[in-house]
Formats: structure tokens, C-alpha cells, sequence
């Protein structure tokens, strides 16, 4: 339920002329809530006090405007009073445990953000009142790790007692809750543009959590290198959105950039220059700038297809019909390359290279990639038929090739963890051929989440959750961040085209795709879902634009699954594109800033 008392008020006086040219505000216009709108009007003398467009958002409409919008209780009252953005501090933090540690970080980055949201003018800066933080609820003090089952629910309060100093009340049971309610908090701190004044409501009660526990972005570092400003930066942007998973597919055919300790000769051989690589301490560094802002940084070593570039050193042919021509006809696009299932020595790197993303990321789920395998790749290699029928007395039929592929799966799988120190960890792969009909008995539910790429028609999602499989939606008919554009191949659009807007993103409902195959019962096994921007045509100077605001209309989805549709998040999506631009994030404009402030007549 959620209830908005809407009462306004300022603290202090306000003066006002009585000719409107003449009144001491910084803007002629002013903000009136009517129909859960904004309506712009002139202040006139009759106008005693006028709202500001933000502060007018933050009291007007269902869910004010946070992003995402709380699905539980939330209520604003009262007035809104002036911050001091310098004097916000917190209490009962036990800093010598890792939660407090954390906490203690985002307060810092609480106090940043509320100087940002005063569009760096110094006079907010100063005045206002200070505000106390403090932290109820924590059960262990000492349990960072962010797993399928952790709690990131919180409640927020803020009173004012005897219009003194704000008290800001924090309860959650897990640092990740504790989070969640700071950025709520930080996106209630608004700028008064009238009065130049950062403000804050003084009676404030939500209580608030995620639908679903998988919530994530995919980025492709192997198309083009991202250098880590722009992961760090896309990591910021998720925690603005409450977002949970920074998904690093770090590895492709095109380049090697993640740099293996046990094999150091897979990005010498295939970054794309001596710089553009992922060393141990840039991906520690980006695991802890996730960590404190909530979010867990998974790694994907895709395989056995969407290998090449850097395995050159391996020899033994590791590698089969890498750069093959004409590369139609052994992959999805140009090099070609998969790794060969008969090898020894593909096992011996692969446990390598599981060993070092286990320890760099520390990670509670694994992805294995395991899309687009190409059999007429496999059956291009005479190493590899000849092994099939010598050693397993297998023809060369298509079925055949599936029990090879199977064999790669569940030995690779094997390594995987041999490398976690023989312990199991749930590991996440694409559909594929072996989510076919034919082939998904080699697949176990209990082992694997299965991440749909395709689209949300495809008979494989009933097929997924009749079996059993936790899944994730991706599916590129709405999820797809690098569709719409020219052909990086030849002429025309790319082959996802057209461009997902905003708005068919916030309206991709998991809920809605299983409703529609019968299957509500199996909603328990919909972990969430992950918005993904292959780079082919995207690098560190587009990133921004291309992830957001998109990946934040995700974030609402599956945050909330809010019934309604995404026109009745329009004005809250322009607010928080504003957010992003204002943190530094070069979040896609959207519509005209006339739009922003004059709400409702930008309809179609």
C-alpha cells in the first residue's frame, strides 16, 4: 500500500512583492500538483509559497519521485525544510566490523550526491539544518556477500523532533537493505531552484523491497575494451536504480582482456594492446566499488563457442575453425572460433582460468556462457571427428555432436569446481541448443540457471520452467541495449533492429511472459532479469547513452512489477535521467526539457 499525505510548507519567511517581476525568487514560474501532475503557473502575489518543480515532483503522483518506485508503504508529510548538506552524519555505526565500514563509505557518498543535487551552486551549500543517520536491525555485521537469497528490504523514517536536527532511521536486516534505504534517502534531497536551497521532506516513512532477487546489466568488454572509469561509472548508475548485478561478459573471440595469473599469455596474445587489459587489481578495484554500492560483479567465461583471439600460444589445437571462412557458415559472426571438447589441455586452462576469476571476483554464482555452438565448427575438425568415432563409436549425426557438446558441459563443469576447492556453486548458462526440446534432458535444474536470450515467445521459457530451471529474462526483443543501429556487417540495421526504447523495456513484465504461457505457478523460479549492451557498436565514450536511463525502466520492473504501464512512469523516469546527469553519468536525453516542465502535454 502506498499512502502520500501531501501537505506543504516552508520553514522561514517569504518574501513576496506584489508585482510578479518584482518578487525575490530566482524564476518568475512556480509548480502546482493537479492530477498527479505538475502544473507550471506564473507566482503571483497571491502565491505565498511557491513550489519548485522538484519539490513539487517529490509531493505529487503515487509513487513521488523515487526510482524505483517502493512497493510497500510510503508516506511524506509536513513540510519540506532546508539541508545542510555538510552536516549530515550517522550514528551507532560500529566501523570496526565490514558492514560498518561499508555504511561509513556511503555516507560519504550520501553527503557527495546531496551536493550534487544542488547543481553545484555554492549558496546551497551553506545554511539549512544537519541531519543524523542512524542504523537499526543489522544481524551480522560481518556478512557482505550478496546471494540469491539475501534480504534488501528496509524501512526509512526521518522526523524532525521539536524542528531541530532531522533524524533519519535506517532498519534492515543486511548491509544490502541498509544501501538500498541511503539511496532512497539521497533521492529524496531535492533542489529548491526558487529560494537556492537544498531540501528535504522533515516526516518521511517507507518501507520498501525487491520482487525479484536478480537484478543486473550485462557489459561486453571484448567487442571494444571499457576502460574501468566507465565500469566503475556503470556501476554507479545500477546502485542509483537499485539494480543488484553487474554482469562482465570479459571475453569473447574478438579479444582476451582479462589477465589470468595461471596463463598471463591469454590477453599478451589477444588484448587489444598492452594497456587495454584487466589486471588482478583493476578487477579486485571493481568488485569493491560494486560491493559498496550493493551490487555483486559476476564473471562469464563463455564457452566452448565465442573463443579465439588469445588462445594463439595454445596450440594443440585448442582452438578449431578460428577465423574460418566463410565465417557464415561456422559462427554468428566474424572470427569464428570454438574450443575443442578432445582436448586435455582445454581442461587443464580452463580450470586456470576458473581458479583466477574465483579468486578475483569472489563471486556466489558463476556464468558459463554456452551459447551459439556451431556444429558444423566441430565438424570441420578432423582431430575432432576422428575422435568421436575412435574413442566413443559415435557417428557424425547432429545428435552426436549434442553428446559432444554435453561432454565439453559436464567436464568443464567439473573443472569449475575443482577450481572452487570442490565445492559446488550455481552456475548460469544461455539457452541454447541444449535448452532444445531434444537436448535439455543433459542439463540439471538442480546445477543450472538458464539465462533466456531469445524472445519471450519462445516455447523454450515454458519448456525452462516446466522443467524446473530458475531462469533470468534477457530476451532481446526488449532487453538488448545495442539493437536499432546500422550494421556493423554490411549495410541496413543490425540484426536485433529496432532500437528498444525506454518504455518497451519497462513494460518487458516477467510476470506477464509466463502469465501468457499458463505458468504463474512457476513464478518462484523467475530470479529477475538483466538488460545487455554488446559492444560491437559501443565503447567507453557511448557506454553511458547506451545504458541509460534504459537499464533504469528495467530496474523498476523488477524491482516493483508494478501493475501499470510505463506511461504512468514518465515524469519519474525524467527525473531520474536528471539524477543521472547530475552524478556525472551521460545517461540518453529523452525528450525535450519543455516535457520535463510541462507535464502532461507531451503525448502522443
Amino acid at each position: 500500500m502506498i499512502v502520500l499525505l501531501l501537505a506543504f510548507g516552508f520553514l522561514g519567511q517569504v518574501k513576496v512583492q506584489a508585482d510578479a517581476k518584482d518578487l525575490q525568487y530566482r524564476s518568475p514560474w512556480h509548480y502546482k500538483c493537479e492530477g498527479g501532475l505538475c502544473k507550471k503557473e506564473l507566482i503571483t502575489k497571491n502565491v505565498s509559497s511557491p513550489l519548485p518543480l522538484e519539490v513539487c515532483e517529490l509531493f505529487c503522483g503515487a509513487a513521488s519521485s523515487l526510482w524505483p518506485k517502493p512497493t510497500g508503504h510510503l508516506s511524506l508529510s509536513k513540510s519540506v525544510v532546508q539541508l545542510d548538506s555538510d552536516q549530515i552524519s550517522a550514528e551507532n555505526i560500529e566501523r570496526e566490523t565490514r558492514v560498518g565500514r561499508l555504511l561509513e563509505m556511503n555516507m560519504v557518498e550520501l553527503r557527495k550526491n546531496a551536493r550534487k543535487s544542488g547543481n553545484g551552486l555554492p549558496s546551497a551549500e551553506s545554511g539549512g539544518t544537519g541531519m543524523l543517520v542512524r542504523f537499526t536491525g543489522l544481524l551480522d555485521l560481518d556478512d557482505v556477500k550478496l546471494t540469491l537469497h539475501t534480504d534488501e528490504s528496509y524501512t526509512l523514517t526521518i522526523t524532525q523532533p521539536d524542528k531541530g536536527i532531522l533524524e533519519a532511521e535506517v532498519t534492515a536486516r543486511t548491509y544490502f537493505g541498509a544501501r538500498h534505504a541511503l539511496e532512497t534517502l539521497s533521492q529524496l534531497i531535492v533542489f529548491d531552484d526558487l529560494r537556492d536551497q537544498i531540501q528535504v521532506p522533515n516526516q518521511v516513512s517507507i518501507t520498501d523491497g525487491p520482487v525479484y532477487p536478480y537484478r543486473g546489466v550485462l557489459l561486453d568488454t571484448s567487442r571494444n575494451f571499457i576502460d574501468k572509469a566507465t565500469i566503475m561509472r556503470t556501476i554507479d548508475g545500477m546502485a542509483m536504480s537499485k539494480l543488484n548485478t553487474l554482469h562482465w561478459h570479459i571475453v569473447d573471440s574478438h579479444s582476451f582482456p582479462y589477465v589470468s595469473k595461471t596463463s598471463p599469455d591469454f590477453s599478451r596474445f589477444g588484448s587489444y594492446a598492452p594497456e587495454k587489459i584487466y589486471a588482478e587489481d583493476d578487477v579486485k578495484e571493481i568488485v569493491a566499488h560494486g560491493l559498496v554500492r550493493g551490487i555483486r560483479v559476476l564473471p562469464e567465461f563463455d564457452a566452448p563457442a565465442h573463443v579465439g583471439e588469445g588462445w594463439q600460444w595454445v596450440g594443440d589445437d585448442a582452438v578449431v575453425c578460428f577465423k574460418a571462412e566463410p565465417w557464415r557458415s561456422y559462427c554468428v559472426e566474424p572470427p569464428c572460433g570454438q574450443l575443442n571438447p578432445t582436448s586435455d589441455k582445454v581442461y587443464q586452462l580452463l580450470e586456470g582460468i576458473y581458479k583466477d576469476m574465483l579468486d578475483d571476483f569472489q563471486p556466489d554464482l558463476f556464468h558459463m556462457g554456452g551459447d551459439e555452438v556451431n556444429i558444423n565448427c566441430w565438424n570441420s575438425s578432423a582431430v575432432i571427428t576422428s575422435w568421436m568415432q575412435r574413442e566413443k563409436r559415435w557417428d557424425l549425426t547432429e545428435s552426436s555432436f549434442y553428446m559432444l557438446w554435453d561432454h565439453f558441459q559436464a567436464t568443464a563443469l567439473e573443472k569449475l569446481f575443482l577450481a572452487n576447492g570442490g565445492k559446488e556453486i550455481p552456475v548460469i548458462l544461455w539457452t541454447s541448443g541444449l535448452t532444445n526440446a531434444e537436448n535439455i534432458k543433459y542439463l540439471n535444474p538442480d546445477k543450472y540457471i538458464v539465462q533466456i536470450w531469445t524472445t519471450e515467445s519462445d516455447p523454450a521459457v515454458g519448456r525452462l520452467l516446466r522443467n524446473n530451471f530458475k531462469v533470468i529474462f534477457s530476451n532481446y526483443d526488449a532487453l538488448y541495449l545495442d539493437c536499432g543501429f546500422s550494421a556493423w556487417i554490411g549495410e541496413g540495421s543490425n540484426w536485433c533492429a529496432p532500437y528498444k526504447g525506454w518504455q518497451k523495456v519497462y513494460d518487458n513484465s516477467p510476470l506477464r511472459i509466463i502469465r501468457s504461457q499458463g505458468l504463474e505457478t512457476k513464478k518462484h523460479l523467475v530470479l529477475g532479469g538483466e538488460a545487455a549492451l554488446w559492444t560491437e557498436q559501443a565503447d567507453s565514450v557511448t557506454t553511458d547513452a547506451k545504458i541509460w536511463p534504459r537499464s533504469a525502466a528495467l530496474a523498476e520492473r523488477l524491482w516493483a512489477e508494478p501493475n501499470s504501464t510505463w506511461i504512468h512512469a514518465e515524469q519519474r523516469m525524467l527525473r531520474q535521467r536528471e539524477r543521472f546527469v547530475k552524478r556525472g553519468i551521460a545517461a540518453e536525453s529523452l525528450q525535450p526539457d519543455w516535457c520535463l516542465q510541462n507535464q502532461g502535454h507531451c503525448y502522443a
